[in-house]
């Protein structure tokens, strides 16, 4: 509305428009010729853009110069997806870029599922000689938000076992379905850098304080 005005106002006092803007085509037109001759000196458009702002070549953008010097770039990382980066900010060559730590994978939900019972079974949750006595009260607080927690026992195999297996911890739920809960939470949670593997465990073995791996 206010473009239209202002045509209006123009018009009424007989005055020439100036708007000193070019036809959309042409402006297209040389910024086509513009970019084509500066993909030619292999710049890129981000290039042709910081040098708009008066950017030169090996000097920073910004007052001070204290601005990036070189021109963001886009790394083609597949088909169809790619990474802004900039240039010179990689490792110095012949520096070995170490590969991503492959994901742990949790432990099978379907397999800890089986021969359910109202004893829960955590290992891997802390490592040979990481047992203290704030360890068994945590457990067992931390499972009561899934039901009644009636026992909880801490067994650790002597040494030369597996690191994973070492720590055994057992919780008896008051009702199965707590039991249920807290496998299907607990199991592949991290604890402490650690992937914690929930099961269930035999309640007469437990009873009977049989707690070593068979």
């Amino acid at each position: 509305m206010l473009c239209s005005l202002l045509f209006s106002s123009a018009e009424l006092e007989g005055e020439p428009l100036d708007l000193d803007i070019e036809p959309p085509s042409k402006l297209q037109s040389e910024l086509g010729r513009n970019l084509l001759g500066k993909a030619a000196k292999g710049n890129s458009v981000a290039s042709a853009i910081m040098a708009k702002y008066g950017y030169k070549e090996g000097q920073g953008l910004g007052k001070s110069e204290q601005g990036i010097s070189t021109a963001l770039a886009v790394e083609k990382t597949s088909k169809r997806g790619g990474k802004i980066i900039l240039p010179g900010t990689g490792p110095p060559a012949g520096v070995a870029v170490p590969e991503p730590a492959a994901a742990v994978p949790a432990p099978n939900l379907v397999e800890a599922l089986q021969n359910q019972s109202k004893v829960v079974l955590l290992r891997n949750m802390v490592g040979p000689g990481e047992v203290d006595d704030d360890l068994q009260p945590e457990v067992a607080e931390e499972c009561s938000k899934y039901g009644s927690v009636d026992k909880c026992l801490i067994y650790e195999i002597p040494d030369g076992a597996d690191p994973e297996e070492a720590v055994r911890i057992f919780v008896r739920f008051m009702r199965i379905d707590s039991a249920i809960k807290a496998v299907m939470d607990l199991n592949g949670r991290f604890f402490g850098g650690r992937t914690v593997k929930a099961g269930f465990f035999c309640e007469d073995r437990f009873e009977n304080l049989d707690l070593a791996p068979p």
